[in-house]
C-alpha cells in the first residue's frame, strides 16, 4: 500500500487494554501515513481526545475502569467530538455487541484480531469525506 500524502494530516486514536493490539495497529496505520495517539482505557483516551483531536477512533469493548460503550458514548455526547467516527474492537462477533455498540452511538465494528487490510479499508471508509474537504 502506498501512503497518501493526506493521510499523515489525520490522527487515529486506538483505544485498548491490550499493548499487543495498541502496537499491532499503530505499526499498521503508521506505516500507511496516519499519525497515530495510544490509549490504554477508556479514561486515558478522554483525557487526551482535547489535545489531539483524532479524526478516527478505535475503541476496545473490553476494558477496565470504563469499558468501551461507556466510553463510546461519552464521546458521542461531547459537543466536540459527537461526529468523530468511533469504531468498535472486539474478539466478539456477536449480533448483540453490534447492537450495543449501535445504540451508544458506535458508527462501525471491528472483529479482533483485524488484519492491516481489514483496518486501513476501515480507516478509509470513515475518513474518505476528511481528506476531500
Amino acid at each position: 500500500m502506498t501512503t497518501s500524502p493526506d493521510n499523515a494530516s489525520l490522527k487515529i486514536m486506538v483505544i485498548d487494554d491490550s499493548s499487543t493490539i495498541r502496537r499491532s495497529a499503530e505499526i499498521f496505520l503508521g506505516q500507511a501515513g496516519y499519525q497515530v495517539v495510544l490509549a490504554e482505557d477508556g479514561f486515558d483516551a478522554l483525557a487526551k481526545m482535547n489535545d489531539h483531536r483524532p479524526a478516527l477512533i478505535f475503541c476496545d469493548i473490553l476494558m477496565p475502569r470504563l469499558d468501551g460503550y461507556q466510553t463510546c458514548a461519552l464521546i458521542k455526547k461531547s459537543a466536540k467530538f459527537h461526529s468523530t467516527p468511533v469504531i468498535m474492537l472486539s474478539s466478539k462477533d456477536g449480533l448483540f455487541d453490534r447492537a450495543r455498540g449501535a445504540m451508544v452511538g458506535s458508527d462501525a465494528y471491528l472483529t479482533k484480531p483485524f488484519t492491516k487490510d481489514s483496518l486501513l479499508k476501515t480507516v478509509r471508509e470513515h475518513t474518505a469525506s476528511l481528506l476531500t474537504k
